[in-house]
C-alpha cells in the first residue's frame, strides 16, 4: 500500500486498524512535545499545534470508544523548580489547564460537563470568565492570616520558595483580618506595559540586556536572589484562585472572588459571572476587542464552572481540572526568510525537519527556528530555502510556518529532498509501515538504534531528566561531553563514575567539547566542571538516585510509548520492578495470561503493550536493565493510603450507569484508593454492573468476581 499521510485522512474516513495507527502517531507526538516542553524546557511546537493534536486524538476516541486510553492527554505540568531556591511542596497540586482555540472548542467543553454531571440543555450552567494573565503563577499560604510561604508553581506538585521576594511586592498582604485558619491564594504575579518599557529602558541605560516582554521580566524580577532587585521591580499580582483553605471561602467562584477581595487582594476587574456559555463566549470577545488597551499582557480567557459543588464533583484529570478551561486568544503572526532547513535526529530516532529562519519579532519576541514536523509537510506546503514565509505562534515556543509567499520564490529554488540516511549515523532511515494495516508512518525514523549517536545521547538525557532519574549536576551538556568522550554509553555507566574516578580510569575534573576543545560553562559563563566540589556534588546527586520510585523507573527505560503516565500505571499495577520485568517478558505470546492481564490495565492498550513487549524481546535491552538493576533499586509501589473498603481493590464498571456518569463512577472509585481496569479478568475484584450489562458480567460470573449494582456501589462508596 502507498505511503498516506494519517494526519490528512479525515475521522470520518478511517476504519478501525488505520484509527489504531493515528493513535500511536498522535501519542508519540504529544509525548515528544511533553519531553521537549517540561524536561528540557526546549518547546519545537506551538500552543495551538499542540492542542490541534489533542483534540484529533480526542475525535479519533469519540469514534472509536474501545481504543480510548486514559494516557493520551497530556498530564505534566510546569517545570522543575530551580535549584537557586528551597523547594516548596504544594498541598494541593497547582494543575495546568486545557485549552480551546474556537467557539466550538468552548461549547464542547461545556457538553462535556453536562455529560459528566448528567445536566441537560435546560438546566444552568453558569460560568466564570476571567482574563488569562501572561505571567508567573505563585501560591500564598497564609496561617492564622500572616503569610508563610510563597512558591511559584513549579512543576505542579514542588514550587520554588519565594517568600523573601514575595514580601516586597505592594499587591500582596502580609497579613489578613478574618481569614481562615489555613488559606492558600492563588494568582499571577505580571508587569504592566508602562512599567516593563520603564525597566527596559533603564537597564539599556546601564548597558544590560533588556528583557524579551513582560512576562520574562515578572518571571525574572521574582525569581531574584536578592530581594532588594524584586523590591526596585514594580510587581503586580492579581488573585483568581485558591489551593488548601480550613473552610470554604463562598458557595460560588465568584462569591469566593468577592471573598477575596475583601480579605485585600486585587481581583482583576473584567472578571464576570455568565449565565450561560453563549455568555461567557461574548464576554471573550469583549475582552478580546479591548486587549490592545489593557495595562498588561493577556493570552485568552479562562472558563471556571461556577458552582463549587459541581467543581468538587467534576475533580481533575491528570494535567487539568475538568471545571476550567482557558480559550486562548489567535496566535500572532509575521513574515520573514527561511534561510536553512536542518534535520535532526530524536530520542526515538524520529528524523524533525527544523527551519532556520531569519529572526523576525512575533508578539513582542524574537524567534528565529520553526517547526516542519516531517516530509509530508514540507511537501505539502512546498518550503524551500530562500522562500519568504509566514510564521505563526502562540504561547512562547518555537512557532510553525504556516504559508509560503510563493509571488516572492527566487528562480531555482529547489525543492528540499528530506534525508533517506540519518544524518547523525547514516543508518537507513525509513517510514516504519504497521504490519496490521500496512500504512506507512508519516514520519521518518533512524534503523540505527542504539548505534545512533544522537539516539543514545538523547536516550541518556531522558534518562537524567526532571520525570526520569532528575539527577543533580548532570544536565544535557555534561551526557553529551561525556558521551563524546566514550565515559558514559548507557544509564548504569553513571552509577560507576565515582569508582572509576577514584581509580583513575577518567578524570571528570575538566571536560571539553571534542568539536571545538571549548570547556562546558553553564548559564552563568562558569566552567561546568572544574574542580573538587563540584564533582563531589554531581556523586553525591547520583549517590540520592540510586533508590527510586518504580515510575520514575520505568518511564526513564526510554520505551516507546510509555511515558510518565503509563510507567505510573505500570507501577501502580505491578507493584515491584521484578513483576514487571517478568510481566513484560511472559506477554509476548499474545495469548498468554500475562499478556491479557496488561491488557486490562486502565488506559494501557494493544499499543503501549507492544512498546513494552518490543524493548524487552532485545537482549540488549534487557542486559541494560539488568547492569542498572545492579546499580539501582527501584522502590516497590506505594499502595493507596486510603482505608477505605475498596482501597487497593480493582474496579471494572459496565452497562448503563443510571446514579452517576461512567467517568464519575471511575474518579470516585480512584478517589478511594481504587485501581479501575477497563476488562474483567482473574485479578478484578469488583464488578459494578448497571443495566444491559453483557459479556463483562457473565465472564465476572465465570470467574467469581464479586457483583455489585450501582445502588450497592454507591453505598460501599458512602460508607467509606
Amino acid at each position: 500500500m502507498a505511503k498516506q499521510n494519517l494526519a490528512q485522512i479525515p475521522v470520518s474516513e478511517l476504519d478501525q486498524a488505520v484509527a489504531i495507527s493515528e493513535i500511536d502517531r498522535l501519542i508519540l507526538a504529544i509525548t515528544e512535545a511533553d519531553d521537549a516542553y517540561y524536561a528540557k524546557d526546549k518547546p519545537k511546537i506551538s500552543d495551538a499545534e499542540y492542542d490541534a493534536l489533542r483534540r484529533r486524538l480526542l475525535l479519533i476516541e469519540k469514534a472509536f470508544p474501545k481504543l480510548k486510553r486514559d494516557d493520551s492527554p497530556s498530564d505534566k505540568v510546569g517545570s522543575a523548580p530551580s535549584a537557586k531556591f528551597e523547594k516548596s511542596t504544594h498541598a494541593v497540586a497547582m494543575l495546568s489547564l486545557d485549552n480551546a482555540f474556537s467557539d466550538d472548542d468552548v461549547v464542547d467543553f461545556d457538553k462535556r460537563v453536562r455529560r459528566f454531571l448528567g445536566l441537560d440543555e435546560k438546566d444552568e450552567l453558569a460560568f466564570v470568565a476571567e482574563p488569562k494573565i501572561d505571567g508567573l503563577s505563585l501560591n500564598l499560604r497564609y496561617e492564622d492570616g500572616d503569610l508563610k510561604i510563597a512558591a511559584t508553581r513549579g512543576d505542579g506538585a514542588v514550587g520554588e520558595n519565594v517568600t523573601t521576594n514575595a514580601l516586597v511586592i505592594d499587591d500582596i498582604p502580609r497579613a489578613l483580618k478574618n481569614a481562615p485558619d489555613v488559606l492558600e491564594v492563588r494568582g499571577e504575579i505580571y508587569m504592566a506595559h508602562e512599567d516593563f518599557a520603564a525597566l527596559n529602558k533603564r537597564l539599556e541605560e546601564s548597558q544590560m540586556d533588556p528583557f524579551a516582554n513582560p512576562r520574562n521580566a515578572a518571571a525574572g524580577s521574582l525569581r531574584q536572589l536578592d530581594a532588594a532587585i524584586t523590591a526596585k521591580r514594580p510587581l503586580k499580582f492579581f488573585a483568581y484562585t485558591w489551593g488548601q483553605v480550613s473552610e470554604p471561602l463562598a458557595e460560588t467562584h465568584s462569591g469566593a472572588l468577592q471573598k477575596l477581595k475583601k480579605l485585600g487582594f486585587k481581583v482583576n476587574s473584567l472578571a464576570k459571572r455568565c449565565a450561560s456559555v453563549e455568555d461567557a463566549i461574548k464576554h471573550y470577545r469583549k475582552i478580546e476587542e479591548h486587549r490592545a488597551t489593557l495595562e498588561y499582557d493577556i493570552d485568552g480567557v479562562v472558563y471556571k464552572i461556577d458552582r463549587l459543588d459541581y467543581q468538587q464533583r467534576l475533580g481533575f484529570v491528570s494535567r487539568a481540572p475538568r471545571w476550567a478551561i482557558a480559550h486562548k486568544f489567535p496566535a500572532e503572526k509575521a513574515t520573514t526568510i527561511l534561510d536553512d532547513i536542518e534535520v535532526q535526529v530524536g530520542r526515538t530516532g524520529k528524523l524533525t525537519p527544523v527551519a532556520r529562519l531569519r529572526p523576525v519579532t512575533v508578539g513582542g519576541v524574537v524567534v528565529s527556528n520553526a517547526t516542519l514536523h516531517n516530509a509530508d509537510e514540507i511537501e505539502r506546503k512546498d518550503v524551500r530555502k530562500g522562500d519568504t514565509v509566514i510564521v505563526q505562534r502562540a504561547g512562547d515556543v518555537i512557532p510553525q510556518i504556516v504559508e509560503v509567499d510563493k509571488s516572492k520564490r527566487k528562480k531555482g529554488a529547489r525543492k528540499f529532498k528530506f534525508p533517506d540516511r540519518c544524518p547523525a549515523c547514516d543508518s537507513h532511515a525509513v517510514n516504519e509501515v504497521n504490519p496490521a494495516t500496512g500504512v506507512a508512518d508519516v514520519d521518518r525514523r533512524c534503523t540505527g538504534g542504539l548505534i545512533c549517536p544522537a539516539q543514545a545521547v538523547e536516550r541518556l538525557k531522558h534518562f537524567v531528566s526532571r520525570l526520569a532519574f532528575d539527577i543533580e549536576g548532570l544536565g544535557e551538556k555534561q551526557i553529551a561531553s561525556f558521551f563524546e568522550q566514550g565515559i558514559i554509553r548507557e544509564p548504569a555507566d553513571i552509577f560507576t563514575l565515582r569508582g572509576r574516578q577514584e581509580a583513575g580510569e577518567i578524570d571528570l575534573f575538566t571536560y571539553k567539547n571534542k568539536a571545538n576543545g571549548d570547556i562546558y560553562l553553564d548559564k552563568d559563563g562558569h566552567p561546568v566542571a572544574t574542580n573538587k566540589k563540584s564533582v563531589q556534588n554531581l556523586f553525591d546527586g547520583i549517590e540520592q538516585r540510586r533508590a527510586i520510585s518504580l515510575a520514575r523507573f520505568i518511564n526513564a527505560l526510554g520505551i516507546r510509548h510509555v511515558g510518565e503516565t503509563n510507567a505510573r500505571l505500570f507501577a501502580t499495577h505491578y507493584g515491584d520492578v521484578e513483576t514487571f520485568r517478568d510481566a513484560a517478558v511472559g506477554a509476548k505470546n499474545t495469548e498468554s495470561d500475562a499478556y491479557a492481564e496488561m491488557l486490562t490495565i486502565d488506559g494501557v492498550g494493544a499499543l503501549v503493550a507492544q512498546g513494552v513487549i518490543d524493548f524487552f524481546e532485545e537482549d540488549h535491552n534487557r542486559d541494560a536493565v539488568n547492569r542498572l538493576l545492579s546499580e539501582v533499586t527501584p522502590l516497590p509501589a506505594e499502595r493507596p493510603s486510603s482505608d477505605s473498603a475498596v482501597a487497593g481493590k480493582t474496579v471494572v464498571f459496565t452497562g448503563k450507569l443510571e446514579l452517576m456518569t461512567r467517568d464519575e463512577a471511575k474518579a470516585q472509585a480512584q478517589g478511594m484508593g481504587a485501581k479501575v481496569a477497563g476488562s474483567v479478568s482473574a485479578k478484578t475484584d469488583i464488578l459494578v454492573a448497571g443495566p444491559g450489562a453483557g459479556s463483562k458480567l457473565k465472564k465476572a460470573n465465570e470467574l467469581g468476581v464479586k457483583v455489585l449494582t450501582e445502588q450497592e456501589w454507591v453505598k460501599l462508596a458512602g460508607s467509606a
